[in-house]
This record gives structure tokens, sequence and C-alpha cells, in this order.
């Protein structure tokens, strides 16, 4: 459809494929406390001066100008985001926007025990935990850190919290972890616990190991289908990309989130905002918005919302992964999913 048959002005953020824009990713920290390998070095990358990281008020003025044009939903993502000092309290001021209705957080649960009653005083509503490997020795090789009790933890308090769903995000790599498949998919049979396998993504860090290790959702289907009867179902409540399937009577069920091999960018829904201000329209791509120089500048909320609407004229019908070519500015995996 042409742009100037679109009215980017009136009630909700459309983008000039008619799509409704109504969820908003917010990276806090670049930052992350493991590094797993297929998201960055070992050594780490260079990480953003503090002096270009959006404060939690300009990341909240944001919000409100967001929550104007129609967003709906929230999702808290870094780096890994519990390691900002104070992140409940972004919570809290997000949640006290109206219009805003759902806020949900993507961590790797290191940290998630030990905040968990802050952040859902605060309003927080979902989680989405990374985890590679139910195995501790393998977690250390993967993730180039020890913690997997640490997780663990964080999911059992994220149960007992009484959050739902909770989403399990696990990287498929072959000759990696791909022989735990079964026990994963197996989790959600007994444990209110939706795990989501994504197929290993180009990132300008891992693309020799992408093109080695990739698995696509079809054989990761096929496989884990061995174990029992699985029938597609209509999935958790969220934002994300995920189709789901569920073995009989199980508490949860199985997604699978499939970048290349099954895209869903016609059903995209989210923008992100990084964490030095910038709107990207999509994961994949180089298309964004400077809106910590405006808002720095001075912008009005309503100055902001009139960026927000006009840079759906620049969001990209589709995104164009292909295996072993690097995405073009995506940083982390924390950044997928919903």
């Amino acid at each position: 459809m042409a742009l100037e048959t679109i009215d980017l002005t009136a009630g909700r953020l459309i983008d000039q494929f008619s799509r409704p824009i109504t969820y908003l990713r917010i990276s806090v920290t670049d930052k992350c406390n493991l590094r797993c390998i297929y998201c960055m070095p070992e050594a780490g990358l260079p990480w953003l001066p503090k002096s270009e990281i959006l404060s939690y008020e300009e990341i909240v003025a944001i919000v409100a100008a967001a929550a104007d044009a129609g967003v709906r939903s929230i999702r808290i993502t870094g780096g890994e985001p519990l390691i900002r000092r104070d992140i409940e309290k972004l919570i809290s001021a997000i949640a006290a926007i109206p219009g805003i209705e759902d806020i949900a957080l993507s961590t790797n649960a290191l940290l998630l025990a030990d905040q968990i009653d802050e952040l859902v005083e605060a309003g927080l509503r979902r989680v989405n935990i990374s985890l590679d490997t139910l195995r501790e020795d393998r977690f250390f090789t993967i993730a180039r850190r020890a913690g997997l009790a640490d997780v663990k933890r964080g999911i059992q308090s994220a149960i007992d919290a009484g959050l739902h769903p909770i989403k399990l995000n696990c990287v498929v790599m072959r000759g990696h972890n791909d022989d735990e498949l079964e026990d994963f998919a197996r989790l959600t049979i007994d444990q209110p616990l939706f795990v989501r396998f994504i197929e290993v993504m180009p990132v300008h860090e891992n693309a020799a190991l992408q093109t080695e290790t990739y698995v696509s959702t079809d054989e990761i289907l096929a496989r884990i289908a061995a174990i029992d009867d699985l029938q597609p179902v209509a999935g958790p409540s969220g934002n994300g990309p995920a189709r789901y399937f569920a073995f009989p009577n199980a508490k949860g069920a199985v997604g699978v989130i499939s970048p290349l091999s099954h895209d869903y960018c016609e059903r995209c829904n989210r923008v992100r905002l990084t964490a030095d201000g910038r709107l990207r329209m999509c994961l994949f791509g180089d298309q964004h918005v400077d809106l910590r120089t405006p808002l720095r500048g001075g912008a009005s909320r309503s100055e902001l919302e009139g960026l927000l609407r006009s840079a759906m004229a620049i969001k990209p019908e589709r995104h164009h992964l292909r295996l072993g070519e690097p995405a073009a500015r995506m940083r982390a995996f924390s950044e997928i999913g919903g």
C-alpha cells in the first residue's frame, strides 16, 4: 500500500504496510554478565559510554509518547537488563503511564531470584528467560560463565511469584545442545513453561558458528514430535513471533522461532528502542530514527509522538536474512522473541 494512502496521525501507530505497531522493546543497557558463544566475543563488545545511555526519565518520556501513538506492550531487554541498577523504578514508572497494558522482561535470570519481589510489585507481568542447556558443564561452555543453578532458581522464583506465561528461550546449535531438545520439550509436560526453540541467527560475531551449527525449526519439531503426539496450539499471551505446539494434557507448550526458515515479517508489530536512544525499525536492519538528540534538545511529548509516527515510513516490509550472512546491526539475542 502506498504511504500516502495511510493516515499516520489517526489513533493507532501503523506502518506503510498497514501493520499496527503496538509493541515497543526497550534495551536499557548494552552490557551483559554472560558471553554466550552465539551472541558476542568472550572479551565483550565496545560498550556505550554512560553519557550516551538513556536515563530512566528519558525512557519514560519516550514510552509516554509511544503510548499516545498506540503502543500498548513494553518489553525491557538488554544486554542483560537486571544488571542496571533500580530497574524496578523504571518498570513502576512505565506501569503508571496511561495506555500501557503489559510489561515484560527478557533476562538470563542470573539475578532474577534476588529481584523478583521488587519487579512484580513494580508491575512486571511476564518474563522470557534465556536457557540454552540443562547441564552445568555445558552451560559454562556456551555462556563462558558459570550460573546454571542461579538461572534455575530464577525460573522457580518466577513460577512462585505467579508470573505467566514464563517463556524459556533456547538457541539451538547442532553439536552444542541439540541433543537436549527432547529434555527441554519434556519440561512443558508437567510444568507451566513455554519452551521456545530459536534458530541460531547470524550476527557479526558468529557468522561461521551459525553456518556450522544451524538447525531448522522443521527439524526441531520433527525430532520432538517423536516424544508424543504434538499438535498446534494458540500459545500463551504475548507479542512474539513463535508458533506453538503441545503434547496431550501438557501444562505448557513448545514454541519455535524461525527467522531464517519461516520468517514472521508479515506479522511484525514491533519497534525497538536501543540503549542509546535510537528507534530501530527492524532487528536485522539499519533503519532507525534518533530520538535521543531531539529529546535532549527539549522535544515535547507531542513532538516525540510525531517522530514515532513519521518513523513508520522507513519500517521495511521484511528482513532479508540468509544463512551465513550476518545481520546488519543485531548485537544481542536478548533482542529477539516476545
